[in-house]
């Protein structure tokens, strides 16, 4: 790992075993193996780790959304399928649970706009594809909205599930929570 990659994966580990506020810029640093004036020199500071940690949970998946968006030679569901696959895979291949950060009340800070932005994004995907499937285009807009709120909540908690039981499988766990994604959708499973 580059020594950038150290200090996120050491910045993960202590967010999210021992906290956001209770960890320091030292402790980061220890645990990635250098000094604290070091790390200066690869980050601006904790909330620079931790907005990198929170935007690599969601852009990955935020630019899959803008591609299959675009593609318009397969159907919806499928497309919302992979969609809801690729996230969940994403969010439980690592190795802490990053989405309880987005719970710490200092990402309502100016300083991690661009996540927040992010995510939003990627639901208003989940919602455009939602919408252009066969049982979302008969939806009205509230419904339509409730059911997107239970898909993205669905795929942003699995990690929670997976967590708890760790030894399934990642792939064979992402495909089974798109499946019940397209459930709460009304659409069959491919």
């Amino acid at each position: 790992m580059s020594v950038r990659e150290e200090l996120l994966a050491a910045a993960a580990e202590l967010f999210t075993t021992r906290g956001y506020t209770a960890t320091t810029t030292r402790a980061v640093a220890e645990r990635a193996g250098m000094r604290q004036a070091s790390i200066y020199h690869y980050v601006g500071g904790k909330e620079d780790l931790l907005a990198e940690l929170l935007e690599g949970t969601v852009t990955p998946s935020l630019d899959l959304a803008r591609a299959l968006l675009a593609d318009d030679t397969r159907p919806a569901e499928a497309r919302l399928w992979d969609l809801c696959r690729y996230d969940a895979e994403l969010l439980c291949a690592g190795p802490h649970n990053l989405g309880a950060l987005y719970l710490l009340p200092e990402v309502a800070a100016e300083r991690f706009i661009a996540f927040r932005r992010a995510r939003a994004d990627l639901k208003a995907a989940y919602a455009r594809l939602l919408a252009a499937t066969a049982p979302g285009r008969a939806l009205p807009a509230p419904e339509l909205a409730l059911r997107t709120d239970l898909i993205f909540a669905l795929i942003e908690g699995v990690i929670l599930v997976h967590r708890s039981t760790p030894a399934r499988p990642v792939p064979a766990f992402a495909r089974a929570a798109a499946d019940a994604a397209l459930r709460i959708a009304d659409i069959p499973a491919p």
